[in-house]
């Protein structure tokens, strides 16, 4: 995963761009963007990572996320097998602030508006209730003419920025304004996400960015907010809620599954990051 800075040349509106994706991973690298976003899952599942939150999601999932905050959408391995049944529907809506208007967002009417904007360089989450409500508004967008996308899109964001239901992602400023370093969190980033499942130690991670233990401790934390450890487990973890949401396995073997070689340090991670013990997280599905 190569954190790029993109390239928004091929946009067919530099103010708005509204995409409808069915292909997995959505994008290949860990990447920022001058656009803000608007990313509405409306199937498919896997793990999304916006700033320093690792989280799961599942159809219906609505994130804002504002200009350069990194962010990547990693589906479910079943999704990237040819001969399998699962599909991706994605809607992705690009914009920039201006896209109605310059200054518009600045006027006393507008500032829920704005503060939602602003709220957005952390990421912002909305709830199953408000994606629901949505749902048909956000699918039968990429229909429309490019005037009634504009004015779809502005009642979208006054109706979001109402709603209560919604929390910020990421715990601090994540965002991103050159790419030094880029490719190194990649790599790193690809491996943890590809090898999770595995005993993968510091070391190894630490060879992957070419570094010595010490730097590569001192750079990821820089770069992530996170300690090497911490991230892990929450890649681990987010991928276990989703497999004990999925799967009929017993606990034991979901924790194996993702990399756990005990359980009690898997029941211990379990519910400092999720809030709950594993069987607990079950029941209440």
């Amino acid at each position: 995963m190569k954190l790029i800075l993109k390239n928004t040349d091929s946009f067919k509106n530099e103010r708005l761009d509204i995409t409808k994706k069915e292909i997995p991973c959505l994008d290949s690298s860990w990447h920022y963007h001058p656009q803000y976003e608007l990313l509405y899952i409306s199937q498919s599942n896997g793990i999304r990572f916006v700033g320093d939150s690792v989280s799961q999601f599942f159809p219906g999932d609505l994130v804002l996320v504002g200009p350069y905050l990194p962010h990547l959408w990693r589906n479910d391995p079943s999704f990237y097998k040819e001969d399998d049944e699962n599909k991706v529907k994605t809607i992705v809506l690009k914009f920039t602030k201006d896209f109605i208007g310059e200054g518009t967002f600045n006027l006393p009417e507008f500032s829920g508006v704005n503060q939602l904007l602003e709220q957005s360089k952390f990421g912002v989450g909305f709830g199953k209730d408000v994606s629901r409500l949505l749902h048909n508004e956000l699918v039968g967008i990429i229909e429309l003419t490019p005037a009634e996308q504009s004015i779809k899109l502005l009642d979208i964001l006054c109706r979001l920025s109402l709603t209560e239901e919604k929390n910020v992602l990421s715990s601090t400023d994540m965002r991103q304004y050159t790419t030094d370093n880029s490719q190194r969190l990649d790599e790193v980033l690809k491996y943890i996400s590809d090898n999770y499942a595995n005993d993968i130690s510091l070391n190894d991670v630490s060879d992957v960015a070419c570094m010595t233990t010490n730097s590569f401790c001192r750079f990821f934390k820089r770069m992530t907010n996170k300690s090497y450890v911490q991230f892990l487990n929450e890649v681990r973890i987010r991928n276990a809620s989703r497999l004990l949401a999925q799967e009929d396995d017993p606990v034991s073997e979901v924790c194996y599954k993702v990399g756990y070689n005990s359980i009690t340090n898997f029941n211990k991670q379990f519910k400092q990051i999720m809030g709950c013990t594993p069987n607990n997280y079950r029941n209440t599905l």
